[in-house]
């Protein structure tokens, strides 16, 4: 199934049906979850309203693991057995990672300043978590700096799969580390321990930033193609003329 859709005609055709799903997901699963998650949810016993902060951070963490994950992967994919397309999706996904990074950073420090009194801690989880957006910076600054394609594919592959390391630092820090960041309360052996109230609400917005993270990736790939193929006959055109010109 991968190498069928591997051939880019396939995946236009695919990626066009699924865009506008896409988006259209993400407007109703936002409409739902933001009202539920800003105003008809409870506030926290010790952190009150605070707490709200939470149904975008935690999102926008998940979503930051999981497309540096997705850009590894695809680097690997690019890196072994050299489908154009898996380069395509790795250059996708680095500035909607990036982003997703910078609104967990963001958010982790409005949260962090009212409950540990300072905007910023040097905390392992933190630490790992701005590595990782680092990481997504460098990645994007190394495709733009290397003019060669083919050249810059590689090196960026590379460095991809190298942060990949840094993934399971993000998961396991508080837990290897003595930190100020909390535990795990979602995805645990023993199950949540949220409050139903506030589950529900949290796992509608983790599921509309993956789909609107979905759209994102998409529809910068569809933009893509369209740009190589745009190059693509320009080449013919001007090599045409060329032809033209030398007869």
């Amino acid at each position: 199934m991968w190498s069928y859709f591997a051939n880019p005609e396939r995946f236009d055709r695919l990626a066009r049906a699924l865009i506008p799903w896409c988006w259209g997901v993400t407007a109703v699963l936002f409409a739902i979850g933001l009202p539920w998650a800003l105003y008809f949810s409870p506030g926290d016993y010790q952190q009150s309203d605070t707490v709200r902060i939470m149904y975008v951070h935690v999102p926008a963490a998940w979503l930051a693991m999981f497309a540096y994950a997705g850009l590894g992967g695809a680097s690997f994919v690019y890196f072994i057995w050299r489908h154009n397309l898996a380069d395509l999706a790795a250059r996708a996904i680095a500035p909607a990672g990036a982003v997703f990074a910078f609104v967990c950073l963001a958010t982790g420090s409005l949260w962090g300043r009212p409950m540990w009194g300072a905007w910023w801690v040097w905390d392992a989880r933190l630490t790992s978590m701005l590595v990782l957006f680092l990481l997504y910076l460098g990645y994007m600054a190394l495709r733009g700096a290397i003019e060669d394609e083919k050249l810059s594919a590689r090196a960026g592959a590379i460095l991809a799969m190298a942060g990949l390391i840094n993934l399971p630092v993000i998961k396991f820090s508080v837990d290897w580390w003595n930190t100020l960041h909390q535990g795990a309360s979602v995805f645990r052996f023993d199950g949540p321990t949220i409050d139903a109230s506030q589950l529900w609400p949290l796992a509608i917005m983790a599921l509309g930033f993956t789909v609107l993270y979905l759209a994102l990736v998409l529809t910068q790939m569809r933009a893509m193609l369209m740009e190589r193929r745009a190059e693509a006959l320009e080449r013919r055109r001007e090599r045409r003329l060329e032809l033209e010109a030398e007869l």
